[in-house]
């Protein structure tokens, strides 16, 4: 049996159906199923069980010997949230709770961490442990990631595999419930749809032109594929990197977004709001040597690549994963 919690979220369904491609199907989904949006994330997918979030430790006490591999990805990810409360209660402590539990009952771990840890990246963007201390995110959600990374860096008792993975910019299928904290391609695609045009922020740093702020954009596949080769590995745990290692500007998504719907670019230029204009990262690109060291060969798609099946295979076709 695998458990993943956020299962009916962005990710985690997508691992659902990841996992059902590969024939399992005695899956719990755990999450809080109120959202209808989510519940359509489920649809067609083969699972054993639906388990809400607030009783999934009382019924894993019940359960927990047939349990096989947890995937934890359910976590509250909104940026503009900031009360802390929030993020201790569902990032923090649940996550610390889920560790304690793989402990005690020898169950192997995937947990989603966040490249929000990494702040305005003063220390970099590489992957090792001994900087995690020392990070500075921007707002709480990457707080709370940070926090919980630190905190499973200073345990003593360990799940018999672990690994956090620091989500990039993940895109793809399946975020339709996300609203504002869904990928930019996602809102590329729906003001194209609804004006003809993408607005991007300006740039207010010298050394980058309009659009050519930087981020890694990874596809949501490329997501789960990692997830799934390290269920299958479990032989270096540690806290990882999982972007595609290449930054690329803004303006090649809003352009590969227009050329993934047959239409010729018309992109504006906005300022980027004052009250985020000093927190505005130009540059993120994950340092991805540590993943490859365990044998994961895979190719990322191209920003292109994932542009082009998101939009043609899913957005355009209002269908899920």
């Amino acid at each position: 049996m695998i458990i993943v919690t956020g299962a009916a979220g962005f990710i985690g369904s997508v691992m659902v159906g990841k996992l059902n491609h590969k024939g399992f199907t005695d899956i719990v989904a755990v999450d809080d199923f109120s959202n209808p949006l989510k519940e359509k994330n489920l649809a067609n997918k083969a699972i054993r069980e639906k388990v809400e979030r607030n009783i999934f430790f009382e019924w894993l006490e019940k359960h927990h010997k047939d349990v096989d591999f947890i995937f934890h990805i359910g976590a509250r990810t909104d940026t503009t949230e900031f009360d802390i409360s929030v993020f201790d209660e569902l990032n923090l402590n649940y996550s610390k709770n889920m560790w304690n539990a793989c402990v005690n009952y020898g169950i192997p771990l995937v947990y989603a961490s966040s490249a929000a840890t990494y702040g305005m990246g003063e220390l970099g963007y590489d992957d090792r442990h001994d900087i995690i201390p020392e990070l500075k995110p921007l707002n709480p959600y990457g707080e709370s990631k940070n926090e919980f990374d630190k905190w499973v860096l200073g345990q003593k008792e360990k799940p018999v595999f672990w690994a956090g993975l620091k989500f990039f910019n993940v895109y793809g299928p399946n975020e339709f419930h996300k609203g504002r904290m869904a990928s930019v391609i996602f809102h590329a695609y729906r003001q194209i749809k609804e004006s003809g045009k993408v607005k991007l922020f300006r740039s207010h740093n010298p050394d980058y032109e309009d659009g050519m702020q930087l981020r890694d954009f990874i596809y949501v596949k490329d997501v789960v594929s990692v997830l799934y080769f390290l269920m299958t590995y479990r032989e270096r745990p540690g806290i990882y990197n999982l972007g595609t290692g290449k930054a690329r500007a803004f303006l090649d998504l809003a352009r590969g977004t227009f050329t993934s719907m047959n239409l010729e670019p018309n992109i504006e230029f906005i300022d980027t709001p004052e009250d985020i204009r000093d927190k505005y990262q130009y540059f993120t690109e994950a340092n991805m040597a540590k993943l490859r060291t365990t044998g994961y060969t895979r190719p990322f798609y191209a920003l292109e690549e994932g542009i082009e099946e998101y939009v043609q295979g899913y957005l355009l076709k209002n269908r899920r994963f």
